[in-house]
């Protein structure tokens, strides 16, 4: 379960109690009446204290987020519209992910940031264009454009490579989903998966890697 501030949760609830007035003399139905307002108070306190540091993840609030990513490589026709997919959830709290869609559970502000491994084999540099889509609907403003530098020479292993990435801030309702679309003016541009290397020995790559965070409550 994940705690968002908004005012469907005890944290924008819970405000000081307007305490009863106090007689001129002492009365115990006064002091019983003050005692049980207090005594709310502080329960509703301490619910929230708990919900705050209580959790089956960690102590602490716990928010949404997710991380995902790609181990298949990814190709297009010229000039088309073309979905980024994943299929590797590395870490989900009430994000999910179903082959190119991102959905989240929760309405706020979340942070988008993802990257692509791309990989040119032409001899000609080539131009990709990058944007999100909301429910299906296009972002304005979201379309970004990149050269990949042509290959190198010919031979094997000589084609040119270049990560791609940055973030943008979305505005989502619960079940909404985003996707990441991408084009580019050749075939021969496709994004890449590469297998763990030698000489030296490193990681593999991931064609495609994306993260949706929880930001914050979308502002009233």
């Amino acid at each position: 379960m994940s705690l968002i501030v908004t005012t469907a949760f005890e944290l924008n609830r819970i405000a000081a109690p307007n305490l009863p007035r106090a007689p001129e003399e002492y009365s115990t139905l006064h002091q019983n009446q003050l005692n049980n307002v207090l005594r709310l108070y502080f329960n509703r306190l301490d619910n929230l204290v708990g919900q705050l540091t209580a959790s089956s993840f960690a102590a602490g609030l716990v928010v949404p987020y997710g991380a995902f990513s790609s181990n298949q490589d990814q190709s297009t026709t010229a000039n088309t519209a073309t979905l980024m997919t994943l299929n590797t959830t590395d870490f989900s709290n009430e994000v999910s992910i179903s082959s190119s869609k991102i959905t989240v559970a929760n309405a706020g502000i979340y942070n988008l940031q993802f990257s692509g491994q791309f990989q040119n084999t032409d001899n000609q540099i080539q131009d990709i264009s990058i944007w999100l889509k909301q429910n299906g609907t296009d972002i304005a403003g979201s379309m970004g454009l990149v050269s990949i530098p042509a290959r190198k020479s010919a031979s094997a292993g000589e084609e040119a490579h270049e990560i791609v990435g940055w973030n943008y801030y979305v505005q989502m309702q619960a079940s909404d989903y985003i996707e990441i679309y991408w084009s580019a003016t050749n075939a021969s541009v496709t994004i890449q998966y590469y297998s763990a290397p030698t000489s030296p020995v490193r990681p593999s790559t991931q064609s495609v890697v994306a993260t949706l965070s929880f930001v914050s409550a979308i502002p009233a």
